[in-house]
């Protein structure tokens, strides 16, 4: 998890963009072209965008820079834009391997901005996410997957490779729980903000 940012007190002003609730880290999300979404089964699809759409969205309501992934886009296409509308000055960075790190410009833009966690979100769970946040780890970022903003066609797969991740030493946890663990407590200015986003991404 990245450490926690001390919360201003509840009466000062929320600022129009706010410094990172979590420093030092950065949403990466991996893929989430609408072809690729259209391939999973439709619940586990409209759970992804909705855990996703809440995702990007807190992270712009903390200050948490987001950096897209797309998966030859010249076949696929680009990001779903309803998703890429929540963070619309975000980098996206095309590409053909299936792990986002094995290019060399994904590790160098996040060195540059003084990235060291991942909150990992995206698809597909055995294939890019999977090699991703495997490469993260080989990087030396550390690397929380966010469970509920990710997914597969396949359940056994996405369900062994959770496991998988877990061992090689990735941090999986919801979206909520880590987004409240920044927040740390209901008097924080953000707190209404983001459980406002909660319902509306349920």
């Amino acid at each position: 998890m990245p450490r926690v940012k001390k919360s201003v007190p509840a009466s000062a002003p929320v600022p129009a963009t706010p410094a990172s609730a979590a420093p030092g880290a950065a949403v990466l999300a991996v893929d989430l072209q609408t072809p690729l979404l259209a391939a999973l089964p439709a619940p586990v699809a409209a759970a992804v965008r909705s855990r996703a759409g809440l995702t990007l969205s807190a992270a712009h309501a903390l200050g948490i820079p987001v950096f897209f992934t797309e998966q030859v886009p010249a076949k696929l296409g680009p990001t779903a834009p309803a998703l890429r509308a929540l963070a619309p000055d975000a980098p996206v960075f095309p590409k053909n391997t299936f792990s986002a790190l094995a290019d060399d410009a994904v590790p160098a833009a996040l060195r540059a901005a003084r990235i060291e966690h991942l909150l990992l979100i995206g698809l597909e769970t055995p294939i890019c996410v999977y090699q991703t946040a495997l490469g993260a780890l080989a990087e030396g970022f550390q690397v929380t997957l966010l469970s509920d903003a990710i997914g597969a066609r396949r359940p056994d797969d996405h369900a062994a490779c959770l496991a998988a991740l877990r061992h090689a030493g990735v941090t999986v946890l919801p979206v909520e729980t880590v987004f409240y663990a920044l927040l740390h407590d209901a008097g924080h200015p953000l707190f209404k903000a983001f459980t406002h986003l909660v319902k509306t991404h349920s």
